[in-house]
């Protein structure tokens, strides 16, 4: 099986590292698989050189010179699949198949399949409508993002579920980080990590609020706020009016985020919309007990009251109740099951075998 896959991003993101998991997967396994990623981004360094790294990206969504670039490049490879990752190769990838990626008399064009990880609307112009018809499957990362995709018109046979997946010998291999040493918090003090970019859909006004709950009945408690974005100026503003700033920190992004997680007491994830949450699998897998809002793919990965917590994202007051009772009670059991739950079901073998079984449908 030989796949081609596409990425356009500039950043490192969840989003990312599952396209670099996924790839290095299949070649694990002794499935060809080309990397398509920005030229200036993340991906593209953190890959391993070679001829099955190529970088291109398109400067806009409709770019028809990086289009045709792309429709070369698979006349010339031939792939079974192409595998695009996010919105923008979408687009690269359609405007490809129809630049003459396959002609008549020539090879038989590949099928195009789609991730999908966000639970956002599809957009509704007529182009994103065009090129979203000649998807032949997008692969959804939860329940609730092939719902939310057949909402928005898409036939339901051309949808289907794969969760992401961690791997574990990844996670096995980072070090713990002393996160009282690296933040100079108070020794002992109970720390909720939280680790997103800050953005409005990943929630952390939400998170702050209800630390200032949290504290009023936990005053040594700490939270370290994981991750950078356009909302920085914002939550600082806000731990500031709330007096937090002893007890609520944004050191910003860090390369060491897996054994932060380890050092955490309990992870957080305090997201308004989210597609599945792959640092809430993370935590899980590090045996962090988590508290997490009930949204996106969230209720997917946990079972409330066994191997985490569910809470309406409204919710304040029950969320800071959960924090404290989380923080302070048995973490262990609650952490021993939510790695024993990523163990079972979010492995990223697992995902690569789910993937590598629609590729197998649909390869031409």
């Amino acid at each position: 099986m030989f796949s081609l896959h596409i990425d356009t991003a500039r950043t490192w993101r969840g989003g990312q590292n599952q396209v670099l998991l996924t790839v290095n997967g299949l070649r694990e396994i002794g499935h060809r698989a080309t990397l398509v990623a920005h030229p200036d981004g993340e991906l593209r360094r953190r890959a391993a050189e070679g001829l099955d790294l190529i970088p291109l990206a398109p400067r806009t969504e409709i770019d028809l010179t990086a289009g045709w670039r792309l429709s070369r490049l698979i006349k010339q490879l031939q792939p079974d699949v192409l595998h695009a990752h996010d919105p923008h190769s979408i687009a690269m990838a359609s405007l490809g198949l129809s630049l003459g990626a396959s002609s008549k008399g020539g090879p038989i064009a590949p099928a195009l399949i789609a991730s999908r990880r966000v639970d956002f609307h599809l957009k509704s112009n007529s182009f994103s409508r065009w090129k979203h018809q000649q998807v032949d499957c997008f692969i959804a990362a939860s329940d609730a993002i092939r719902q939310m995709l057949i909402a928005d018109g898409i036939a339901p046979e051309r949808t289907t579920t794969v969760h992401e997946g961690v791997d574990l010998a990844h996670v096995q291999a980072a070090p713990p980080v002393n996160v009282h040493e690296a933040f100079w918090l108070p020794h002992g003090a109970p720390v909720v990590g939280n680790v997103a970019a800050l953005v409005p859909h990943k929630g952390q006004r939400h998170l702050i609020e209800a630390a200032r709950l949290v504290v009023r009945e936990m005053p040594d408690a700490r939270f370290v706020i994981l991750g950078e974005g356009e909302l920085r100026e914002h939550l600082e503003r806000q731990v500031r009016d709330y007096h937090l700033e002893k007890h609520v920190l944004l050191p910003g992004f860090r390369t060491d985020v897996l054994g932060c997680i380890k050092g955490f007491d309990l992870f957080a994830m305090s997201s308004v919309t989210e597609g599945l949450g792959t640092s809430l699998l993370d935590a899980m897998a590090c045996a962090r007990p988590v508290v997490a809002t009930a949204v996106g793919g969230a209720p997917d990965v946990i079972h409330d009251g066994i191997d985490g917590v569910l809470v309406p994202v409204s919710a304040l007051d029950r969320f800071a109740a959960e924090a404290i009772a989380a923080a302070g009670g048995e973490r262990g059991a609650l952490g021993a099951a939510a790695r024993a739950r990523v163990l079972a079901d979010f492995t990223v073998d697992a995902e690569r075998d789910r993937v590598l079984a629609v590729y197998r449908t649909l390869a031409r």
